[in-house]
């Protein structure tokens, strides 16, 4: 696959299909893989051209290896009492990261969707990269703020379990996650998750990048105010059986963009089942179609921004 040089970095990434761009972004210690092909041809079969990528710290792109940092639920402690979490980077290095891969493939701009960690990735592109933003769709996310990013005891137990030291501890690990976080109206297809950890496990096992990722997220802090800003048209989408970042985030993220839409989709929780899949893409494609269409009837021809090339 192609890399790209980006903010001091390299990122892994692939594009598939024609039409106009849309950037996926992954959740925390997540890799480009766990966009299911399937659900990125989806998009594409609507006419979008679908990029995803490893974020910093995961997959095949640039580990950030320096300092050993506290542990996530000391760093997790310090910022329930309001106390300042110093990181190696932000979610504002993140979201430089995506425009520099939109500079790579000479994209002016792109739709931007992001799941969970990725969520707030997007939020935070809109708000330091504006004119990157075509819309923003979050997805599993919040803004945050302590009120709306408290988590099921047993969720969060779950995402900060042991560190697994062989491949079969990281698909039983991930397994536990799927139990306990997974959609409760969705079947969850057993197999599908072991393949993905497995080769999850087999492609970068970086724990220390979720513990770099996590402190970006603590260190950034609350958006609310700053979202208040952002002018992107945004969709935001949340399972209505989220344990790790209850609904309430979804809701305190649309209430802090002005016109953001807001859509609870019953019975997903923290993962974006199979048969899911159709309400999400269709949802996405819907708003990227939507403020494509107002874009065109507002920019002439041949001012329309150039398709992606690798």
């Amino acid at each position: 696959m192609p890399r790209a040089q980006t903010n001091g970095i390299e990122l892994e990434y692939e594009v598939i299909g024609t039409g106009e761009p849309i950037v996926l972004i992954m959740g925390i210690g997540a890799q480009m893989i766990a966009w299911h092909d399937e659900f990125r041809h989806m998009l594409a079969d609507q006419g979008f051209q679908v990029i995803h990528f490893d974020n910093r710290d995961a997959g095949l792109s640039t580990k950030m290896d320096g300092p050993r940092l506290p542990r996530v639920n000391k760093m997790l402690a310090k910022a329930m009492l309001g106390m300042s979490v110093e990181a190696p980077y932000t979610l504002m290095d993140m979201a430089d990261d995506v425009a520099g891969l939109l500079d790579h493939l000479n994209l002016a701009d792109a739709h931007i969707v992001g799941a969970s960690m990725g969520g707030m990735v997007a939020q935070t592109m809109a708000i330091v990269q504006p004119t990157r933003v075509r819309s923003l769709t979050s997805i599993m996310s919040h803004p945050g703020n302590r009120r709306s990013s408290v988590s099921k005891p047993s969720a969060l137990k779950a995402l900060l379990g042991k560190v697994p030291r062989t491949r079969e501890e990281a698909i039983e690990r991930y397994l536990v996650f799927q139990q306990v976080c997974g959609s409760k109206g969705f079947e969850i297809d057993v197999d599908y998750c072991r393949d993905l950890a497995g080769r999850g496990y087999d492609r970068s096992f970086c724990p220390s990048g979720f513990v770099r990722q996590m402190a970006a997220i603590i260190a950034t802090g609350d958006r609310t105010k700053a979202l208040r800003f952002v002018r992107a048209p945004t969709l935001v989408l949340h399972g209505s059986d989220d344990p790790l970042i209850r609904p309430a985030g979804g809701r305190a993220t649309a209430r802090a963009i002005r016109g953001a839409q807001f859509q609870m989709i019953q019975g997903m929780g923290h993962d974006m089942p199979r048969g899911a899949w159709p309400i999400i893409s269709g949802a996405i494609a819907n708003h990227g179609q939507s403020v494509d269409k107002r874009r065109k009837q507002a920019t002439p021809a041949s001012t329309q921004p150039a398709t992606a090339t690798a």
